[in-house]
């Protein structure tokens, strides 16, 4: 059977989707952004990547977040994502905002890790290869290198822009000092950063890393929105066989402690009489911050993207809800 060519809609960006100005630059980034930390690997069903990624199109997703050793295993999201742009996604490339990153642990040996130049334009050679791109529209320092000099991995970025294998530079995971350090320098060779990549949800929330970008007109990409799956209803009745828990992928049952538990039914409450889902809530409590340009969602099937893209029907938070969520959590 032949498979037909993939049309997106055609009212993709006529719909509920926000688009959301990153810092002070020309780019406007959707609300949400397609995450492919997980879902997307070697170990990954074809067809439903493909079919994930239609949705998200079609929803006016237009931005793709990816790592060099995302998967897994590591580079096969890169290696998916680069099979989605053949079959389907090329004709839309100046449609799609991609981005990718370098920092963590990705081959052996002393410089395929951390943020020396040599890592990072290695990882990014590499990356395009496996995408089937030229360029990548952002290009982060995945995390902050305390033995490498901050000119060297900042100078990297500059010069990974200046000869066109990224549009724009950004950083992820960077303690306030650090970031501060890389918004000053990149600016001053004329790449400013566009964006940090922060983990925020209501229970780890980095508000300095948020005020500290905003001070310095850089945009916020804010990963882990639902605390890999503790603020949704997945957990409230026990640890399911096939969860992330069960299989200690990023958590374990350590994790979900009585305390919390009891906080997470608090939280549902207040989502059941906002007439949505907990996930749902927690993506909105991310997004009602004016300084967050997009928030990631990793999602395993459409059904669960369809169901975060809800979100953006969200009513805003009255602040005696915000008052009553930062009380739940001792915030």
């Amino acid at each position: 059977m032949i498979e037909s060519i993939y049309s997106p809609a055609a009212n993709r960006y006529d719909g509920v989707m926000q688009y959301r100005r990153s810092g002070k630059s020309g780019i406007l980034m959707s609300a949400l952004s397609l995450g492919f930390w997980h879902n997307f690997g070697s170990i990954s069903n074809f067809a439903n990547c493909k079919a994930m990624i239609h949705c998200a199109f079609d929803n006016g997703i237009t931005c793709y977040d990816l790592a060099n050793n995302y998967g897994p295993t590591y580079g096969t999201a890169e290696e998916t994502f680069g099979r989605l742009m053949d079959v389907s996604m090329r004709p839309y490339r100046d449609e799609m905002f991609i981005t990718t990153k370098a920092g963590y642990d990705m081959w052996p040996g002393p410089y395929g890790d951390f943020g020396s130049r040599k890592y990072l334009m290695s990882s990014l050679d590499q990356s395009l290869k496996r995408m089937h791109l030229d360029y990548v529209d952002l290009f982060y320092s995945h995390r902050f290198d305390p033995n490498t000099p901050l000119e060297e991995t900042c100078q990297a970025l500059v010069d990974i822009v200046r000869a066109g294998k990224a549009l724009y530079a950004g950083i992820s995971n960077y303690p306030d000092e650090a970031a501060r350090f890389a918004y000053d320098y990149l600016k001053a060779h004329d790449v400013p950063c566009l964006c940090h990549q922060i983990k925020r949800n209501m229970i780890v929330r980095n508000d300095s890393a948020l005020e500290t970008a905003a001070d310095c007109n850089v945009g916020v990409v804010a990963f882990s929105p639902l605390a890999q799956g503790l603020l949704t209803n997945r957990y409230l009745n026990g640890i399911p066989a096939d969860s992330r828990m069960a299989r200690r992928e990023a958590l374990t049952e350590d994790s979900l402690t009585p305390e919390l538990m009891s906080q997470i039914r608090a939280l549902q409450q207040i989502a059941d009489e906002r007439g949505e889902s907990l996930a749902q809530m927690a993506l909105a409590w991310v997004l009602h911050r004016k300084e967050v340009t997009s928030v990631i969602i990793g999602t395993s099937s459409v059904a669960q993207m369809k169901d975060n893209l809800k979100v953006l029907e969200s009513q805003p938070f009255s602040d005696e809800q915000l008052a009553r969520i930062d009380s739940v959590l001792n915030a």
